[in-house]
Formats: structure tokens, sequence, C-alpha cells
């Protein structure tokens, strides 16, 4: 057993209750330490959880708790200028599952919370001392706490990922908006398929609740950045008025725009990606989760590589003594495999911001594109992965 006793996982979105509930089941202690005062803020819309993500899951006993709330989306289409074609897909893996990030915050949580993982909310991390043999945080209301090692699964806007390198990129933002809601349509939907729409002036993608109810997202294009609280800053109404413009040629963008009631949209603000990060490991610090790694929303993965990276930490940290040596072997499990999902849809992301000519050629290219597509060969290696908690990790050598 590792000698590593105690952990300080620093966020409580995904990763962090993830990495401790993992940690938890390898022997070791962990306490999260999240900056808003609960475990579900509003932040973000629906979430896409791939047959990976849920299977490692299962690992912590999180799966069934989340497809218990998720809907399941069994096939996918594509819409170019309201145009639409099926896209093949893997066969012999569960669904995708889309849930609500509130809702699969609460799971998480409640998962750990039941695994022994205690929770201390209102706690902004604002710096980190490192001992020979430990570190402790400190945090803005005047309190600290120390442990072994710390753990920054505290999102795009890692504090820890700046501790460990006060040059390490921050996150790229992609020049759109994030929006997503749930309404009635008059048409519809194929229950289980979710629709990728490129519409004539916008982005958005649309599929069925199991209730009936019509569940949209939308990727605005915005020239100029905005966070989450400002956009929030701008009523409901405002920005329904803007995506009813945007929308207003497409099908069924249109009608899911015009019967969104302000009070049922759900304001993402701006969509990022994070660039590679040179060093996801200092001393006793490491990251995991978006803090890391967060790849665009078009790869449908980033929530599942959020929690593999923060399982594979914990198999690190319970087979390998010292914290660099487990940290660096963490690093090489997960970064080809991040990397490669990013590399994947770095191209996609323009295509969501195209102009009407770019749009035009889209509606020849991709149903000729995704006809001859193998999806085995595209994605299958992503969503057939697994993980093998059992099996004893093989520890690499630290880079100088």
């Amino acid at each position: 057993m590792s000698e590593i006793r105690s952990a300080l996982v620093i966020g409580g979105g995904i990763s962090g209750p993830v990495a401790a509930t993992a940690l938890h089941k390898a022997g070791i202690e962990a306490r999260v330490f999240e900056a808003y005062p609960g475990p579900a803020y509003g932040i973000g819309s629906n979430l896409a959880l791939a047959p990976n993500g849920v299977a490692t899951l299962d690992i912590i006993g999180a799966g069934d708790a989340v497809r218990a709330i998720a809907a399941p989306i069994h096939t996918n289409s594509m819409s170019v200028n309201s145009k639409n074609f099926a896209l093949p897909g893997l066969t012999g893996v569960e669904p995708l599952r889309l849930v609500d990030r509130p809702d699969l915050h609460v799971a998480l949580h409640d998962t750990a919370v039941a695994n022994g993982v205690r929770f201390e909310y209102n706690k902004k991390l604002i710096d980190v001392e490192e001992h020979a043999d430990g570190v402790t945080a400190h945090f803005a209301d005047g309190s600290s706490a120390t442990g072994d090692v710390l753990i920054g699964a505290d999102g795009i806007r890692s504090t820890v990922r700046t501790l460990i390198d006060p040059d390490a990129p921050g996150p790229t933002y992609l020049g759109m908006l994030g929006f997503g809601a749930y309404t009635e349509i008059s048409n519809p939907i194929p229950p289980g398929n979710m629709t990728f729409a490129f519409g004539k002036r916008g982005y958005y993608l649309y599929w069925t609740m199991p209730d009936g109810r019509a569940a949209w997202g939308a990727n605005l294009p915005h020239e100029k950045y905005m966070s989450l609280s400002e956009a929030r800053t701008v009523p409901n109404a405002e920005w329904l008025r803007i995506l009813r413009e945007v929308y207003s040629d497409d099908a069924p963008g249109a009608e899911m725009a015009r019967n969104t009631k302000p009070e049922d949209l759900m304001v993402v603000g701006a969509l990022h990606i994070m660039p590679p990060v040179p060093h996801w490991y200092r001393g006793r610090m490491v990251l995991t989760g978006d803090a890391v790694h967060a790849p665009s929303n078009t790869s449908g993965q980033g929530g599942s590589m959020a929690i593999e990276s923060a399982v594979e930490l914990a198999r690190c940290l319970r087979d390998i003594d010292d914290p660099t040596t487990a940290f660096a072997t963490y690093e090489a499990l997960r970064r080809p495999r991040v990397e490669g999902v990013a590399n994947r849809v770095k191209r996609m992301n323009h295509t969501k911001a195209a102009g009407p000519i770019a749009r035009a050629a889209m509606g020849l290219i991709m149903p000729l594109m995704f006809k001859r597509m193998d999806p085995e060969k595209a994605f299958g290696h992503e969503q057939r992965f697994r993980i093998d908690w059992d099996a004893p990790v093989q520890p690499v050598r630290a880079l100088a």
C-alpha cells in the first residue's frame, strides 16, 4: 500500500469528487474544498458522458446513479442548412448519456459522501505552502488544511495550475457563447437521437428528453469574450432576442428559440479549450480534469476524460509511494489520450462559426465525408477504453 495517506482535492465539480472517491477506494483519505457554497451551483447546462466515462464511474459506484438521471442517446445525425443525414456509430457500446451538469455534480457529491469523503464549501484557494513531507493549502477565509499531496481539480481557470507554473497557458476562447434550454416543439424529435445542426448563422444541437420536451443547446458566435458572470448580467430576454434572430432561418432552431421562455434559458458563457499544459505537476501538487485538459465540447469527451484522469491519478497514488514518480506516471498514462481527443476535433471548432460560403460548402462535403467515415477507426479507441482498477500501475521515471 502507498505511503501517501491523505490528499487535499481543490474543486468539487466533476473530477474533484471522482478523484476523492477513487482515492478513498484506494485507502487514501481525501477532502474536497470547493469555492462555491454548494455542490450544484447552476454552472453549465447539459453535459455528454461517453460510454468510457460512464464505465469509469462504475469503478467508484456512481455509474447507475448517473444513468438514472441521464437521457440515453442511441443515434446521431447532422443537419447542415436544415438538411439532415444520419451519422455512423459504434455497435456494442452503451449509449451516450446526456445529463444536466448540476444534477451530475449532486450525484457525484452524494456518491463521494456515501463513501466517507468530506466536503468543505466557501473555500477559495489563495496559496499553497509545500513542506518536505506534505503540503498546506491556504484559503481566502483565513483557514488552512494540510495533506500529503494536493490535487488541482479546480477547472479551466485553475488556481493550482498557476501555482504549479506561473507561466502556464490559460484557456483559449473559441469565439462562441453557450446556451441551453428545454422547450416544446410542434414536430416531435425522434427519441434517443441527437442532431448536430449547422444553421445559416450559428451552430446548435437538439434532442428529446424522456418527458417529451425538446432540449437544445446553442453555440452563439460572439466576437467579444464574456465570462459566465458577465454573460449572466445580460437579461435572458435579451439573449433570447439575439438567439431568435441568429436561428430565425433554421428548422427546427427557429421554433425552439421562439418557444423558449426566458426563465428556462441557461446561460453558460464563453466556450473554451485548453491548449497543451507543459507542466502537469510540481512537488506535491498535480492537476486533473479541466484544469489540465479541456477539449472542445465538440468532442463529446470532456467530462469523460476528466473522470478517467481522476481515477487513473488515484491508481497511481495507490501504487507508487513517491509523489513525483506517481505524478509522472499519471501524466504518461493520460497525456497522449487527452491530447489525441483534442486533436481529433480541432478542425471542427472552426466549422461551428463558419460563414455563409463555408456553410454552403459544408452542405456538399460533410454528407460524403461522414458516409465514408469508419466510426471504429475514428473514435472506437476512445469509447471502448476501460480502466482496469485492479491492475497494478507500473511506475515511469520522472523527466528532469
